[in-house]
């Protein structure tokens, strides 16, 4: 297994790709390939294992304005999240527009909008 500073490792899927990895862990391909030197973005196998960045976003470009994170965990769902600390799910995917609210990935860590 590759070294990786934030230790959290991902196994690459039938299917994967690093487009789509960004959209579950709602960081930017690029991140993905700073953490990774020397993979190939067209060449994936499965089983591959790549090194994820950390779960507190860094670097202007990732930054969540409002400061506050939900990683989602087993059985979470955006109505859930948004019900448990009190906000709407449209006002959490206007802060994540990269995620897909049908399939949230146990481990994503997502934006949360300020307290009301």
């Amino acid at each position: 297994m590759p070294y990786c500073p934030s230790g959290r490792y991902y196994t690459i899927a039938p299917g994967d790709t690093l487009w789509l990895i960004s959209q579950k862990i709602n960081r930017p391909v690029e991140d993905i390939i700073k953490e990774n030197p020397g993979i190939d973005p067209n060449r994936l196998m499965v089983g591959q294992v790549i090194c994820l960045p950390p779960i507190i976003p860094y670097g202007k470009t990732t930054e969540c304005p409002t400061g506050i994170y939900w990683e989602v965990a087993p059985g979470d769902t955006l109505y859930k999240i948004a019900k448990t600390v009190g906000t709407t799910v449209d006002k959490i995917l206007a802060l994540n527009p990269y995620i897909d609210p049908d399939n949230l990935m146990v481990g994503q860590v997502i934006c949360l909008p300020s307290p009301e």
